[in-house]
């Protein structure tokens, strides 16, 4: 499907319009940091749901929820405070492959992160390097939390675009902290300029985009979401993450194959 330029802008910003409405929340992850208020329970509860986000959407909700209800549904208290013992309220999570030893060394690094830095959002923001993404933060972030408590074997839940992965989840979650919460989806609490968003690319996102042209390469690998950045920057240059809603849409509310 081939259109032009200025016709495939309006279409996607129509799109976009369209599906990005606080009803959104309802039935997505980004419902869990939704039920706080704080900018650091909101961090990281929306850490936490976004790491778990692979699966079926109802699980991935669920799931996050037992989390927050073994955190006392404090997050940022809970991490900030526990102790070796206080870590055994996660004896027995398991969502798919991430277990409860992955949520308690996550725990450990964040608290030791907390400890350092404001917040999760002021170490990316030191970390962007001179990219124009959030490439080069996801890999330290990654790296740090490795060095400070999480497990080697939970590594492929944090996305490493050194290492071609795509980071579906953490490109969304840096899109629900830092993009404008005008519409009452996403929070806009990091002093990060939503112009260095990339969009979150999995097989619905990425095939709606082959449709409409804005990516040729066949993988959806880093080298793919730099494409995508590309095409996306030049329909909306300050807020181009604001078409994650339209790929989205076209691909899993109007199915498109």
């Amino acid at each position: 499907m081939t259109l032009p330029q200025e016709e495939l802008r309006e279409f996607l910003l129509n799109k976009a319009n369209q599906y990005a409405k606080k009803s959104f929340i309802n039935d997505d992850p980004i419902g869990i940091p939704h039920a706080f208020s704080t900018h650091q329970d909101i961090e990281i509860s929306g850490l936490i749901a976004a790491t778990l986000s692979w699966g079926q959407r109802k699980t991935i909700i669920s799931k996050s929820q037992d989390l927050m209800s073994r955190m006392d549904d404090s997050p940022a208290e809970f991490v900030q405070g526990c102790t070796k013992a206080d870590l055994r309220a996660f004896d027995g999570f398991v969502h798919r492959t991430f277990q409860s030893e992955d949520i308690k060394g996550l725990v450990i690094a964040l608290k030791k992160l907390l400890t350092e830095y404001e917040s999760i959002g002021q170490f990316f923001k030191s970390h962007m390097d001179n990219e124009h993404h959030l490439g080069p933060a996801m890999i330290q972030f990654k790296n740090y939390l490795l060095q400070n408590g999480l497990p080697l074997r939970a590594s492929k839940h944090f996305g490493d675009p050194s290492k071609g992965s795509a980071c579906k989840r953490m490109v969304m979650y840096s899109r629900w902290m830092t993009r404008s919460n005008k519409e009452g989806i996403d929070f806009g609490i990091w002093d990060i300029d939503p112009a260095y968003l990339s969009l979150p690319l999995d097989v619905h996102s990425g095939r709606v985009a082959r449709i409409l042209g804005l990516l040729r390469r066949r993988q959806n690998d880093w080298k793919a979401v730099m494409e995508l950045d590309s095409s996306v920057r030049m329909i909306d240059p300050k807020d181009p993450s604001r078409l994650d809603y339209a790929l989205f849409g076209l691909g899993v509310y109007e199915g498109w194959k």
